[in-house]
């Protein structure tokens, strides 16, 4: 069974400013609530084959892996593929201008469990969906403090 979550969320600032503060792999843990720590594997900025590298910690497991971007449009949709993890995953995210002040971000995961995770694909995406909605408020939150 494939994992498949799609979230998204308004927020009162232009699509550029959070586009740029998303798309920054530095910020992922000011925002994303389970990542610990990102380690650049390629040198900025992000482009076509940059990899990066996370320390999540989910579901009470920690988790490292590497995400590669796949696709790169700033301000507009980022995509990252798992290079290196124990779980196959898209990540994607896309920017909406909805006025000259308000962005829409849609957050997007995907993946094709194997193995023992194939049992574990439903509880998992309802933890992912939970997590990207709070992560996403989290977000909004920071930017539209400042």
């Amino acid at each position: 069974m494939a994992v498949d979550v799609v979230t998204e969320i308004e927020i009162d600032r232009p699509r550029e400013d959070v586009a740029a503060y998303a798309a920054e792999p530095s910020n992922a843990p000011t925002w994303y609530a389970n990542i610990k720590a990102v380690e650049w594997k390629s040198t900025p900025p992000l482009g076509v084959g940059t990899r990066v590298a996370f320390v999540a910690q989910f579901l009470g497991r920690r988790l490292a892996y590497t995400y590669q971007l796949t696709e790169f449009v700033p301000g507009e949709r980022l995509v990252m593929h798992t290079a290196e993890g124990p779980f196959p995953m898209e990540t994607t995210y896309a920017w909406d201008a909805l006025d000259g002040r308000r962005t829409r971000m849609r957050l997007r995961n995907r993946g094709e469990p194997s193995g023992f995770a194939i049992l574990t694909a439903p509880f998992m995406a309802s933890a992912i969906r939970r997590a990207n909605r709070k992560d996403l408020a989290r977000l909004k939150a920071i930017l539209e403090r400042g």
